[in-house]
């Protein structure tokens, strides 16, 4: 059979994430990557350790990230993104930075953090004031505040879950609750943090719920990411992606979210 008048398959470029072993959000990151780009995923090494800041740690150790985007060599990506806030925000502002130099030395590509993106975003958007959503407990979620504060942005609400395992299966009702909650006063921004967190069908409605950009964890890393290679990423009615949001909330119409399966937490 003939196939030449088929062409292709498109060429594709490659971004590379480094996500925690109990990453389960896979087709979420997804949602807000364009056609041409592949996302090429590996996980850092089981520990049987719930979500805590001893966790944050263990994942985000220079030698994990460095066997990990190892791994990812072999698929040539254009950058590389390593997709936990908790892991990228323990160690502070310069421990950020080393991360992304130890992941630069592994992989010879660019390397942003979830953390790293979230400051990124915050001074796109011109954002100084931030408002803060965790399903963390109350110790790890200190540590986000201590290190936005640190990056000199005043955190001026905050709600979290206190939650330490199954945090993929939190429904979308209650982190528009929480994010309720958190913005009290004047904010610039809301940031819903933890790439295992769901959010993405959330954003548009907050967003025009609070009228205030909506930053959430794995959105601000896949931003950065894409934005390494000159690209958007997609979101509809998201503030920090959609050009046209920023000119101020926009209701969709008859949005609906893609995946109603979040049936409450264990």
């Amino acid at each position: 059979m003939d196939v030449s008048f088929l062409g292709g398959p498109r060429p594709q470029r490659g971004v590379g994430v480094v996500a925690p072993f109990d990453f389960a959000l896979d087709r979420e990151l997804w949602r807000w990557v364009p056609d041409e780009i592949s996302l090429h995923l590996t996980r850092t090494p089981y520990v049987p350790v719930e979500v805590s800041l001893d966790l944050a740690r263990l994942v985000s150790e220079h030698e994990t990230l460095h066997d990990a985007v190892r791994t990812l060599n072999a698929v040539a990506p254009e950058v590389v993104a390593y997709a936990c806030t908790s892991g990228s925000f323990v160690g502070g502002v310069v421990g950020e930075r080393a991360m992304c130099e130890a992941m630069t030395r592994a992989g010879a590509v660019p390397a942003v953090t979830t953390s790293g993106a979230l400051l990124e975003a915050l001074t796109d958007l011109d954002a100084r004031r931030v408002a803060l959503v965790t399903p963390y407990t109350v110790s790890v979620t200190r540590a986000l505040e201590e290190y936005v504060a640190e990056a000199g942005v005043t955190v001026s609400g905050c709600a979290f879950m206190g939650l330490t395992r199954h945090i993929w299966k939190v429904p979308y009702r209650e982190v528009v609750a929480m994010a309720h909650k958190a913005v009290r006063g004047h904010a610039d921004a809301l940031f819903i943090s933890c790439t295992n967190l769901p959010t993405y069908d959330v954003i548009p409605q907050l967003e025009a719920e609070l009228r205030i950009p909506v930053l959430s964890a794995n959105q601000v890393t896949m931003w950065a990411a894409l934005r390494r290679l000159g690209t958007r990423a997609v979101g509809p009615y998201q503030a920090l992606v959609d050009p046209a949001a920023r000119c101020g909330p926009v209701f969709p119409q008859a949005q609906q979210p893609e995946e109603e399966q979040q049936e409450g937490r264990s």
